[in-house]
């Protein structure tokens, strides 16, 4: 992968781990794979932060943070790979795990679904507490859902990295050795 590319915009670990808030937590955030960026870590940070990022609430970097440390994948990847979550695509997130739930549970046509709640931007702490109560009123379907959606876009997200991955280093493998039988020989 351009692993220049995006060594330019991750965080340097050794200026990370001398914050006073991060030096809290000690050797625990040490481990080499938690911030290099090679197939394996980078695979796993993205499966953890898709994991998390269907994680209700406030606490998706948090749990992908305490996913990440433990696992020895990728910190920075887990974290930023939870962003796919965000305002305008949770709802639409939730009804497909509501979905997915129901198809698991076998109540496939038989849910009905309350249409989900506008977000007023103006009322901000209102819209959120009503999607709170529309999202609890989808029940088990929608916490199968949510478990099973978030397993398989980790599974999905860490295969596909390996893929690239993979493809990514045939190509290169190609164009060197299609340079090197051009090159002049002497």
């Amino acid at each position: 992968m351009p692993r220049k590319y995006f060594r330019k915009y991750l965080p340097d670990a050794a200026k990370v781990r001398s914050y006073r808030i991060v030096a809290v937590f000690g050797s625990l955030l040490h481990h080499p794979n938690l911030w290099h960026l090679n197939r394996e870590s980078v695979a796993g940070g993205v499966a953890i932060g898709l994991f998390a990022g269907l994680v209700p609430g406030p606490l998706q970097m948090l749990t992908a943070a305490l996913l990440a440390v433990p696992l020895h994948r990728n910190l920075p990847v887990a974290l930023v790979t939870t962003f796919y979550t965000n305002p305008l695509t949770i709802v639409p997130l939730y009804l497909l795990a509501y979905e997915y739930g129901a198809l698991l549970l076998g109540a496939g046509g038989q849910a009905r679904i309350a249409r989900p709640p506008d977000l007023d931007w103006t009322q901000l702490a209102a819209s959120v507490h009503t999607l709170v109560h529309w999202s609890l009123s989808l029940g088990k379907p929608l916490a199968v859902g949510l478990v099973a959606l978030a397993c398989t876009l980790a599974a999905l997200g860490y295969f596909s990295v390996h893929l690239a991955w993979r493809c990514y280093v045939v190509l290169a493998w190609r164009a060197r050795r299609h340079a090197r039988r051009k090159e002049p020989r002497t």
